[in-house]
């Protein structure tokens, strides 16, 4: 088998991986990317609709969760959303901002995919797709890094870099082999669970979901002292849409959720004039002018809601605003890592540090992106994650190597 030397092997050619190889090889590193895929960065390909929301022009450590709510704060603050538009802009990537700071290509993801690949060729990194890591084993002067595949070899080096990601998608190959490096090198696994990812629900609340399917509504979606405000999804299988996303993060088995339709709006007012000015209309038929039509009438026979509005009580009225701003529902479970976006929870961030990103205990090991404990918010966070603590353990190697 070939036998080869190479100052830093990356395995995972993601986002955080092909980040971490241009910076590495910044001062003529010899880098190699390795990544069992046939192609490069397909997650940022499939991102954003094809798009790719690339970074969030809000991002701070307070979008990202981990057991360890400062950590992220070191890469975050040293390569910024602004420096990664930057690089964006010197590719001539034409982007645009939606709703809440997310920032997405005109045209398409692979610009994003390109880009990266034109700066690691710039500084001369190595890319090798179709390739697995079959072992690897530490001694006093670096890492022994056996391969098969494609590219077969025994590699030589002195840094090895954990960039392949979590379980989510494993249709795409997702696997926890970063978790298994870790764990090989006596590092702490924080709890892993589905992040950014549908919910699901029994047959007795799914029957009536199933009516719905395709309707979406703006809605306020809490569990416990956690809020996000976004649109919400009725699909065959529960919930979905961003705010279900976003509260997918938070939530927990046996812990119900709140929905609040209409945030900010006076319902109570809104119902209070219709029976002024038209007793005579249906109670669903009213709440049809101010929901989609499906919802107000799956609201209105669950809850009892029938009869004109003239011949409601005040204290009636009160109570369907309540309720519509107030409607508890208690997921079974989500639709798990088929799904899910990201990977909630990963490598414990005590064992790593948090400038370099690289393991306490294990000199020239590191962990970026979301094989680490730090996950964003929906919304283009977690690619950002991924450039900024690619950039940092990059930065680290390339300053090493000097």
């Amino acid at each position: 088998m070939q036998r080869e030397t190479f100052d830093t092997v990356i395995l995972g050619a993601g986002a955080a991986g092909m980040m971490c190889a241009i910076h590495a090889a910044a001062r003529g590193g010899r880098v190699l990317v390795v990544d069992h895929a046939k192609a490069p960065g397909e997650k940022i390909r499939i991102s954003g609709g094809g798009r790719c929301n690339f970074t969030n022009i809000g991002t701070s450590a307070k979008n990202f969760i981990s057991d360890n709510p400062h950590f992220s704060k070191s890469a975050l603050g040293r390569y910024t959303q602004h420096d990664f538009i930057a690089l964006v802009e010197k590719h001539g990537i034409a982007w645009h901002e939606k709703t809440l700071g997310q920032l997405f290509c005109d045209t398409s993801a692979k610009q994003i995919i390109s880009m990266l690949l034109d700066e690691m060729n710039q500084v001369g990194c190595e890319l090798c797709l179709g390739t697995m890591l079959e072992s690897i084993e530490r001694d006093v002067s670096g890492f022994t890094v056996t391969l098969g595949g494609d590219r077969a070899a025994i590699i030589r080096c002195r840094h090895f870099v954990v960039a392949c990601g979590g379980k989510s998608i494993p249709k795409m190959g997702a696997t926890g082999l970063g978790y298994q490096i870790a764990e090989k090198f006596a590092l702490a696994i924080t709890e892993t669970r589905p992040a950014l990812v549908p919910l699901t629900f029994g047959e007795d609340v799914l029957a009536g979901f199933r009516e719905m399917a395709g309707v979406a509504a703006n809605a306020r979606v809490s569990c416990g002292k956690t809020a996000f405000e976004e649109a919400l999804l009725f699909t065959h299988r529960g919930l979905s849409g961003p705010a279900i996303l976003q509260i997918s993060s938070y939530w927990r088995e046996r812990q119900p959720i709140r929905i609040a339709f209409l945030p900010g709006d006076n319902v109570i007012a809104s119902l209070a004039s219709a029976k002024r000015e038209n007793g005579r209309r249906a109670i669903s038929t009213v709440l049809s002018d101010i929901l989609p039509k499906r919802l107000a009438a799956h609201l209105a026979e669950t809850h009892g809601w029938t009869g004109p509005i003239g011949e409601a009580s005040d204290r009636k009225l009160t109570a369907i605003a309540a309720t519509l701003q107030n409607w508890e529902v208690f997921p079974i479970g989500s639709e798990g890592y088929r799904t899910a976006e990201v990977t909630l929870g990963g490598v414990d961030t005590d064992g790593l540090i948090s400038r370099t990103m690289e393991a306490k205990t294990v000199d020239g090991l590191y962990f970026i992106g979301e094989v680490a404990d730090v996950t964003g918010w929906l919304g283009g966070y977690n690619f950002q994650w991924a450039w900024s603590s690619g950039w940092a353990a990059g930065t680290a190697i390339s300053e090493r190597a000097a």
